[in-house]
């Protein structure tokens, strides 16, 4: 099992700013899905952004598709994820998840969780 680390969340106003940061050394090459999720109160957890660090594969979220930007960070061995244009309707957990073959939008299909991290926004 290996060890995800996120950090970087917190609290901002609508239409600020955050970018999250998941550490997943040795993670970043090769044919491995890394994505973020989020879960809200009383919400199922859901996939917001997910990448192939090996094939450049990329999935959004429609909800965020345009505000947020997945990418990886090889000097440093990170998962990013940068949320531009923030709403309200951010508000949630925040978790970087990995994967061992392709990507699935799915939170069921991941057993690998960082710890999460808390992300606000306010109007």
């Amino acid at each position: 099992q290996v060890e995800l680390v996120e950090s970087g969340g917190g609290s901002v106003q609508a239409g600020g700013s955050l970018t999250l940061s998941c550490v997943a050394a040795a993670y970043m090459a090769g044919r491995y899905c890394m994505g973020w999720f989020r879960q809200a109160p009383g919400k199922e957890r859901e996939a917001v952004a997910l990448i192939n660090p090996g094939t450049g594969y990329n999935y959004y979220a429609d909800s965020v598709q345009g505000r947020f930007t997945i990418s990886q960070d090889k000097i440093n061995d990170m998962l990013l994820l940068r949320m531009n244009n923030m709403q309200p309707e951010d508000t949630a957990m925040y978790y970087c998840a990995q994967r061992s073959t392709v990507c699935r939008t799915s939170s069921a299909d991941y057993v690998n969780w960082g710890q999460g991290t808390q992300v606000t926004v306010s109007s």
